[in-house]
């Protein structure tokens, strides 16, 4: 297949989960078909990296970008029917750009990411298939957010506002496009229930560098104290809610039974709230690692408190494939093909939680066993290679036969 791809960012270096996603599709995308990429760079940053994907991609190009001005609030912002969230990302030289790109290449398929690049996809004129791959669906995500976070008058008014809008465009777009893929089968549930019931939608769930996250080269190295990390972007809301909970709610009966226990909080630019964690004894908060791994190996498991729901779970995928136990809420892992008590343990109140990081903490046994069928379930069904062919073959019933005419 010929194929254009169209992000909102050059994913790499791949730091960030979005980044591991959309990566990992777009290069086993290209070991077998003729890609096109294009990229939104903002502020030219990704520059220095057009090299990587030129190395498996036909053509590439990045457009530099930024990001407009978040419009004033009357009447720029609640005259306009586009949801602010999506206008943040408008940008009429990138348009051009796009269409210059694209001009003159008889495409089967157009890929993009996520519902912010719907406006550029939109406009093109090629007539083959549109899909729109989702990091997390939008609505889900800001429906949430508003649902978990305390807010002010003002912002919930504002949030309201722009998921009237969001809705509006999810729905005009899930009737425009191909198809949608989706992290998981519970956002394929919501957007069933809130977008379009009959959507063509296909759920591929996120996976993992099986060989990048290998347990025979970071052997489980448990310190004597009792030690667990979490891992993850600090800056990214529903981290920082669940960092949040875990300290305020769960922590504290943690350290009734485990006083000496340690806290590695690990991932790049920590808000504020996650910097004042640090503050409590045992608890490390490093920022930005060069390599994660070391931390995974030198903990006996790896905590999810998740509250918000919605796009990727590789935390927990990169976790089980290095041989690192997880204790993850359920909406933390939903979407994952994960049993309790035999590849995870799930807890959602706060005693439960407590209760299943007290237990785990205390069971070299069940560490070990839970090491063992996580990393065999991560190795079955979420490597990769596997997952693309998956999204190949529903690409190629989405794509007409070649006329022999």
């Amino acid at each position: 297949m010929r194929i254009l791809v169209v992000y909102p960012y050059a994913p790499y270096p791949v730091t960030r989960g979005t980044f591991q996603r959309t990566f990992h599709l777009l290069r086993e995308l290209a070991r077998r078909h003729e890609v096109d990429l294009f990229c939104l760079d903002e502020d030219g940053v990704a520059a220095p990296q057009l090299a990587v994907f030129e190395g498996f991609c036909r053509r590439v190009h990045f457009h530099r970008f930024h990001h407009p001005a978040w419009p004033s609030l009357f009447p720029d912002r609640l005259l306009n029917l586009s949801p602010t969230t999506m206008r943040h990302w408008e940008d009429e030289s990138a348009h051009a750009a796009l269409a210059q790109f694209s001009a003159g290449h008889d495409y089967d398929l157009i890929h993009f990411c996520d519902l912010v690049l719907w406006p550029y996809v939109r406009r093109l004129p090629h007539t083959c298939p549109r899909v729109m791959d989702r990091s997390r669906v939008d609505l889900l995500f800001q429906t949430e957010e508003l649902r978990t976070l305390k807010l002010g008058l003002k912002e919930r008014l504002l949030r309201r506002e722009n998921l009237w809008k969001l809705r509006r465009v999810e729905r005009a777009a899930s009737r425009d496009l191909t198809a949608t893929v989706v992290c998981g089968p519970d956002d394929e549930v919501f957007m069933r229930a809130h977008v379009i019931a009959d959507a063509p939608i296909f759920v591929l769930p996120n996976g993992c560098d099986t060989s990048f996250y290998d347990q025979n080269l970071f052997p489980p190295q448990e310190p004597a104290v009792p030690t667990y990390l979490f891992c993850g972007a600090m800056d990214y809301s529903p981290n920082v809610d669940g960092l949040g909970w875990y300290f305020a709610e769960v922590d504290p009966l943690v350290r009734v039974s485990m006083p000496s226990r340690r806290v590695q909080i690990v991932g790049r630019n920590p808000a504020p709230s996650v910097r004042a964690h640090g503050a409590l004894a045992g608890v490390t908060v490093t920022g930005e690692v060069p390599d994660v791994r070391p931390h995974y190996q030198t903990a006996h498991f790896q905590i999810v408190p998740l509250r918000i729901g919605g796009g990727t779970r590789l935390k927990i995928v990169e976790s089980l494939a290095i041989g690192c136990p997880v204790v993850s809420t359920t909406l933390g892992a939903q979407g994952l093909d994960l049993v309790h008590d035999e590849h995870i343990l799930l807890a959602d109140s706060p005693a439960e939680f407590a209760a299943a990081i007290q237990r785990l903490a205390g069971d070299a046994a069940l560490r070990a066993r839970l090491r063992v069928a996580g990393r065999a379930r991560i190795l079955e069904r979420y490597g990769w290679p596997s997952l693309v062919q998956k999204l190949e073959t529903y690409y190629q019933t989405l794509v007409p036969p070649p006329s022999h005419g």
